[in-house]
């Protein structure tokens, strides 16, 4: 599989990218969004009883955004990575940052992201514009074509660093 991948730079944006995903036929489950957890926990609805594995929360979990903005995505939970602090991630790639959560794994957000098959050098872009307070939104796509589907809904919404990669095959 493939993944789509763009940073956005307000909480906004991210919203407005990610309905726009979804009211384009991209399954909630292969959204992702990671968002450093500075002011936007006042955005996330908080519910202690997370599912995500243990070690890895740290004190919030699933939930709805408030309003339900994004009450669609899945797995939402804030994770505590070493070498940046708390995240709100929810999506497929909260399965990767858990393991970098709970073993406190060297290489922080942009090991897992390396780990999920993005380039090394992107990876570590993507984990110094988090770390910056901007958020990362990924959707693993089919085939060429949702793949550039994809690309035009961040374009259009003017995402930056917009980039494709190959997914890791475990």
């Amino acid at each position: 599989m493939t993944s789509v991948y763009c940073i956005a730079k307000t909480y906004n944006q991210m919203v407005q990218i990610a309905n726009h995903l979804r009211a384009s036929g991209f399954s909630p489950n292969d959204i992702s969004v990671l968002s450093p957890n500075h002011n936007t926990t006042r955005d996330f609805a908080i519910d202690n009883s997370t599912k995500t594995p243990e070690g890895a929360a740290v004190g919030a979990g699933t939930g709805a955004v408030i309003g339900g903005t994004l009450g669609w995505l899945t797995g939402l939970g804030i994770l505590a990575v070493p070498g940046v602090g708390p995240l709100i991630a929810a999506g497929p790639i909260i399965a990767a940052l858990s393991g970098v959560a709970a073993g406190g794994a060297v290489g922080g957000v942009s090991g897992a992201l390396v780990g999920m098959g993005i380039p090394e050098y992107e990876a570590q872009r993507y984990e110094g514009r988090v770390k910056d307070g901007h958020i990362l939104i990924s959707v693993h796509v089919e085939d060429g074509e949702e793949a550039s589907r994809a690309r035009e809904i961040f374009r259009d919404a003017n995402a930056e660093d917009i980039s494709t990669g190959s997914e890791a095959h475990v």
